[in-house]
């Protein structure tokens, strides 16, 4: 099992899917010069699936109890919390999720829909995990550029405005 954590959600309108993407939380990204490497897990889901995640990980709250929040409210006042979702395979392009509850000691563990585990463990903190096999074949590579140190590009533009000249503006 890998730790992963929420990198981003991309929200769309209909019929564009919306995704969830996961990234390995203590995975160590490759660099070379100029840039950094590491791996995503895209999850596509629904516009209403998106939007409970988005309100999970904004943190928002409403003036009544989301369908999210009621099943937390239920959960808790059974002396029950969510303990970890774990995404347990992928086929295709869909993803399965067993969403773990603990009561006292004893683990409860519920078939669920990633992103309704996902939009549970978030409003618990609880932590997310995806299988090493799901994450070998559903992973991507995720390459993004390193910020470069800016100080000397910072420098030349500061020189180059303080000599500047008002004919230096004349046509």
């Amino acid at each position: 099992m890998v730790e992963v954590h929420v990198q981003t959600l991309v929200v769309s309108t209909a019929p564009a899917p919306c995704v969830l993407v996961l990234q390995p939380l203590l995975e160590k990204p490759t660099e070379t010069d100029d840039h950094v490497s590491s791996r995503i897990i895209p999850i596509w889901v629904g516009v209403a699936e998106a939007t409970q995640l988005g309100v999970a990980l904004e943190n928002a709250k409403f003036a009544r109890p989301m369908t999210h929040d009621l099943m937390l409210d239920a959960l808790t006042n059974l002396d029950t919390r969510v303990d970890h979702v774990l995404i347990s395979d992928v086929r295709g392009s869909m993803f399965f999720a067993r969403l773990i509850l603990r009561h006292h000691d004893r683990l409860i563990e519920l078939d669920a829909r990633p992103s309704d585990a996902i939009s549970l463990a978030l409003r618990q903190n609880a932590p997310l995990y995806v299988e090493d096999s799901v994450l070998d074949r559903a992973s991507y590579p995720f390459v993004y550029r390193k910020r470069a140190d800016r100080t000397t590009e910072f420098e030349e533009f500061k020189s180059f405005v303080q000599t500047l000249e008002p004919e230096d503006f004349e046509q």
